[in-house]
């Protein structure tokens, strides 16, 4: 059942944010011509790595730039990747890893494989024993200020607790901390 409403919502929202993807495109690709979109390797359900799809917020080749900051002061995220990061437009191209069947609208977000270290092997174990989302509890309840402790402990609780009724409240937190006053 939750695949489906995966299903459901990933289409639905594909469709209702076509415009505002084909915008955010648009604005990526213009500033430098280079690719619009980013992937990285993360780790998913069953320990599994795939590559996770974001809009590219920072300049071409970043990475061979230096620093691995996540920090909104960073000088390799452009102007137009800022907006996205603040108003989250820059996960929307998950949708796609969704319907693959990489991730869930709802679950812990995928860890980048050298998180595994944070985690003891029980722990990791629950940890990927459900797909990763897209949002997830820490998101919902913390947005970007939860510390990697935080994170992983909301992370657990969430595999843990995970039901349909636990994803109808985190979908609507998420849209309160995204649109009401937990936005940054």
């Amino acid at each position: 059942m939750k695949r489906l409403i995966d299903i459901f919502l990933a289409l639905f929202t594909l469709i209702v944010m076509s415009p505002v993807l084909l915008v955010v495109a648009a604005r990526i690709h213009l500033y430098d011509r280079g690719p619009v979109f980013y992937r990285q390797r993360r780790v998913g359900r069953g320990g599994v790595e795939f590559g996770i799809l974001k809009f590219r917020s920072m300049v071409t080749n970043a990475d061979r730039i230096g620093g691995y900051s996540t920090a909104d002061d960073d000088p390799r995220i452009t102007p137009v990747g800022r907006f996205i990061r603040r108003t989250s437009l820059d996960e929307l191209p998950q949708v796609l890893n969704v319907l693959r069947g990489d991730m869930s609208i709802v679950g812990p977000r995928p860890d980048v494989p050298a998180q595994r270290e944070l985690y003891s092997a029980e722990e990791w174990e629950l940890r990927h024993r459900v797909r990763p989302g897209i949002t997830g509890l820490a998101q919902a309840t913390l947005r970007s200020q939860a510390t990697p402790q935080q994170r992983k402990e909301l992370d657990l609780r969430y595999a843990r607790e995970v039901s349909l009724g636990l994803d109808a409240k985190i979908i609507a937190m998420t849209f309160g901390q995204v649109f009401g006053q937990g936005g940054n």
